[in-house]
Parts: C-alpha cells; sequence; structure tokens
C-alpha cells in the first residue's frame, strides 16, 4: 500500500510503543522557509496547471467549428431536396460523428476514474499523474497528426485528453490539505480552473482564425508535457498528502532528514495521516481503527447513493447541452454562421468565468471554518451541516439552468450559458469537497473515482437524446428538454438527507442520557 507525502513510516501496533514518524526536508528550497514558498508555489502552479490544460473537452463547441472548417466527417453531408424544391446541404450525419466523439470521451473521462482512482490510492501521486501525462500528450499529438482523410483519429485523441486532463485535477485537488481551513475553498478553486480551461479550444480556434494551424497549437500542447513532468518531480508528493497535516510535514524530491516522533496518542489523532497500509492492516489501536469506515460501507451508505444520483442527473444535463450545442444553435440562428460562431465564442468566454464562480461554493462551505462549534459537534457534522446549503444551491442552480436551455429564444442563452458555468463551477467542487468531508480520506481516490465511473454510465443518455432529437422529434429538443428538468429535481434528495442527518444527530445530542430507547 502506498504512503502519505514523501516520508518514512516506522510502525507498530504493540500497546505503549512509540511511533517513529520521520519527515524529509526539501533542500530545493531550503528545510524550513523554503516549505512555505514550496507550498504556494505548489498551489499557484497547480493551479495554472488545471487553468490552462485540464479541463480543454467541455470546450468541444469551439473545437467543433474549425473542424468542421478543416473538412473532418465532411463526406457525411449530403445534397437533399426540401419541401420547396431546393436543394440544402445536411451535415447531421455530421454532427452525429462530433456528438459520438464528445460522448465517449465524457464517458471516459468519468469511468476511468474509477481504475484510476484506486490507481491513485495504491501508487500515489507520482504514477498517477505519469500516467495522466502520457495520455494528454498522446492525445495532443493524435489531433496534430489527424486530418480530413483521418478524422476517426478523433475518437481516441479527445478520451486521452479527456482522461489525461482529470488526473491532473485529482492529483492537485490534494493541496488544499496543505492550507487547513481553507481546504474546501481551494478545492473548488481548482475545480472551477478545471471548467474554465474549457476556453483552450476557444483560444485554439482565434489562433486558427487568425492563420495559426490545428497541427501548430496541438504540438505545442503536447510540449507542455515537460513542463508537467517538472512540476510532478519538484512541486508535488510522490504518494500523498495528508490530512491533517502534521506538524512538521515536508515534501519534493530532496530531503536534509528532519525527524518527528509522536506518541501513540498523537498518531491516533492524526488517524487519517497514515498510509493504507497503516490505516488499514496496522492500527494503531483497536479504537482509531473502529473509527474509519471499509470502503464498502462507505460505498452502500445512503450518502454515497444519493450524492451518485445528485452528480449524475445534472452532469446528464451538463454533457447533453455541451455535446449539441452547435446544433442547437444552428436550429435557433436558423443556420447563420456568423451569429454561431458569435454565440459559440461567448459561451467559450464565460467558461473562464468558473474559476472565479468555483471559490463561492468553497467559501459557503468553509463559512463555520474558524468559529467555535457547539459543544458535541464534531468537525465532521459542521462540515456536513455546511453542505447542505452548497448541495441545495447547486441543484436549484441546475433547473434555472436548464428551465433557460429549454426556451427557444436566441437572446435568453447569454443567461443560459452563464447560468451553466456557475451551475458546473458548483457542482464538480462541491462534488470533491463532499467527497472529502462525508467519507475517510483513505477511500478518497477510490470513491471518487466511483462516483464519476457511475456517472458516467448515466451520462451515455445523452447519444440516444440526441438521436432521439435528430429523428423522432425532427430536430426539435424541446421534449426532452422538459423531461431533463423534471429529472434534475431528484438532486433536490440529496441535500435533504444530508440534513435530516444532521438534524438527526443534534436530536441525539439533545435527549437525556436516561431516556428509554424508542
Amino acid at each position: 500500500m502506498s504512503g502519505w507525502g514523501n516520508s518514512e513510516l516506522e510502525v507498530t501496533t504493540r500497546e505503549g510503543e512509540r511511533v517513529e514518524l520521520r519527515v524529509q526536508d526539501e533542500t530545493m528550497l531550503g528545510c524550513e522557509g523554503g516549505a512555505g514558498v514550496r507550498r504556494w508555489l505548489t498551489l499557484v502552479t497547480g493551479l495554472l496547471e488545471c487553468l490552462c490544460f485540464a479541463g480543454a473537452m467541455f470546450g468541444w463547441a469551439s473545437l467543433v467549428l474549425v473542424l468542421k472548417t478543416e473538412g473532418y466527417f465532411s463526406y457525411l453531408c449530403v445534397n437533399i431536396t426540401g419541401v420547396n424544391g431546393m436543394q440544402f446541404l445536411d451535415c447531421s450525419g455530421q454532427d452525429e460523428q462530433f456528438s459520438l466523439i464528445f460522448t465517449i470521451a465524457s464517458f471516459m473521462n468519468n469511468f476511468l476514474l474509477l481504475p484510476n482512482g484506486f490507481l491513485f490510492d495504491r501508487f500515489g501521486t507520482m504514477v498517477a499523474r505519469l500516467l495522466g501525462i502520457s495520455l494528454y500528450t498522446t492525445g495532443a499529438l493524435f489531433v496534430a497528426f489527424s486530418s480530413s482523410a483521418l478524422s476517426s483519429l478523433l475518437f481516441p485523441a479527445l478520451s486521452f485528453i479527456a482522461v489525461g486532463g482529470i488526473l491532473f485535477v485529482v492529483t492537485n485537488m490534494q493541496i488544499g490539505n496543505l492550507f487547513g481551513s481553507n481546504r474546501s475553498t481551494i478545492i473548488t478553486l481548482y475545480n472551477g480552473a478545471f471548467d474554465s480551461s474549457s476556453a483552450l479550444f476557444l483560444i485554439i480556434k482565434l489562433l486558427f482564425e487568425v492563420g495559426i494551424s490545428l497541427r501548430a497549437s496541438f504540438l505545442f500542447l503536447a510540449a507542455c508535457g515537460v513542463i508537467h513532468l517538472v512540476r510532478t518531480f519538484l512541486l508535488l508528493p510522490r504518494t500523498h498528502i495528508p490530512y491533517p497535516l502534521p506538524e512538521g510535514y515536508t515534501y519534493g524530491m530532496k530531503s536534509c532528514g528532519q525527524t518527528k516522533t509522536f506518541s501513540p496518542e498523537q498518531a491516533a489523532a492524526n488517524g487519517n495521516v497514515q498510509s493504507d497500509d497503516v490505516m488499514e492492516e496496522m492500527p494503531f489501536n483497536k479504537e482509531s481503527a473502529e473509527k474509519v469506515a471499509t470502503f464498502w460501507e462507505c460505498f452502500l451508505s445512503k450518502f454515497f447513493i444519493w450524492h451518485l444520483v445528485w452528480l449524475s442527473v445534472m452532469q446528464l444535463r451538463h454533457y447533453l447541452f455541451i455535446g449539441t450545442l452547435n446544433p442547437m444553435l444552428q436550429r435557433l440562428t436558423q443556420g447563420e454562421p456568423s451569429l454561431v460562431s458569435t454565440y459559440t465564442n461567448a459561451f467559450a468566454v464565460t467558461q473562464l468565468c468558473g474559476v472565479l464562480f468555483a471559490p463561492w461554493n468553497g467559501l459557503i462551505m468553509d463559512r463555520h471554518k474558524g468559529k467555535p462549534r457547539t459543544p458535541g459537534v464534531s468537525e465532521k457534522e459542521a462540515d456536513l451541516r455546511a453542505s447542505v446549503l452548497s448541495l441545495t444551491l447547486t441543484a436549484l442552480q441546475c433547473v434555472l439552468f436548464s428551465i433557460c436551455a429549454s426556451t427557444p429564444f436566441l437572446p435568453l442563452q447569454y443567461l443560459t450559458f452563464i447560468l451553466q458555468v456557475l451551475n458546473r463551477s458548483f457542482l464538480y467542487g462541491g462534488h470533491a469537497a463532499f467527497i472529502s468531508i462525508a467519507f475517510p480520506p483513505c477511500h478518497f481516490g477510490k470513491l471518487y473515482g466511483m462516483v464519476m465511473a457511475l456517472s458516467a454510465v448515466v451520462s451515455l443518455l445523452q447519444y440516444p437524446c440526441f438521436i432521439l432529437v435528430k429523428g423522432v422529434l425532427g430536430g426539435d429538443p424541446l421534449y426532452v428538454n422538459i423531461a431533463l428538468t423534471l429529472v434534475s429535481l431528484l438532486a433536490f434528495i440529496h441535500p435533504v438527507c444530508v440534513y435530516l442527518h444532521c438534524h438527526g444527530l443534534a436530536a441525539q445530542r439533545g435527549k437525556p442520557k436516561d431516556s428509554p430507547s424508542s
């Protein structure tokens, strides 16, 4: 099993024996003062990495316009005769291929988080990032060397870019553990940067319009893999960043061998700092081991199940909207190219605001930090109480976004774009933050991956919905949009469930100890 951080652990389970945690300092930035500088460098460079690369696939609508100009899948466009006897070019087959590429990529993006989560928990940060960098670079090279004659290369290319990008986010979210009381804020900030990075494809589109080829842009993205590698080795731990953070914790490639020694009581107090083998196979004492739920207990809990529903229904709504944005704009603008380009650019620009919106959710979840808690209220319970408002607001945003997206009025789509990026920022930031506070840290990678994998199965429904709209409904998505809006209401069950759980804990504290059990 993997260890937390770049550290050496010497553990014994015999009662009364001391536990030695040898924390290795770095010499690259200094053994003490440099640790603080390194943490801020890690935070800032991680934010830039997520902002510039991680969620590029969600800017697919911008890249589609470039790909259409380059003639990708153009052989599927056919001349047909309309009811008035005039011929026009029908490219619905081309749109279907682009929609299918996004459907597969979004599925792989989420579903492969399950094995990748286990990989991250088992082998740590370095192995997970090396895999992510390899996939991302390979995907960029596939796009760079694709052409209209090799359009099928886009299928693996976008999937590789998606899976590599989400691994960047997963390995960076643990940086929030370095900043204690601002943990949820930083986690949501990284997820907001992930959302904003969808503007990368808009930048590529704008560069293409001024003469920079698609190949040149994606070769540059592939070359940036060197930057990711440097950051992996210099500014991130080999395994994991623990939470809560032990006093004197440092990380990095170089060390000057500082040793910290903890008593069994201190070690138990930081029980989730240790590696999985310490937590699950070599507990410091029976009491601390019993407090940590197993993976399957977490998986079968009502929190996990309703959180899965909460994420799945809203994610499906977002994926269908992004995957069908271009056909929707074609319909609302009656095929006017300049208007389609204008609204596509507006959508991509609003995605940049994700990094600004996401910290609001983190601040909502961290608003109780630093304040005295009610006697008897644990930190976990306080965190869960704070999450109720966040979960509710996210569900409400999704319903409002879905209503606007369902309304066939072109100017209203500006508001739709704003609500979409706001909701998506809250959705993924809140998802990661809730998993981190509701379940043991040693299961974070597995549970995060499991939720994303199972929600990916639900997201596959976007393609049948697209076919339904194109076929039976004659291109009019109104009824599908209304159905998805109604399904989105299921997301409100999750915050109600969390609220009732916290209310039940409060009721138990207020119950006299000598009361008969019901």
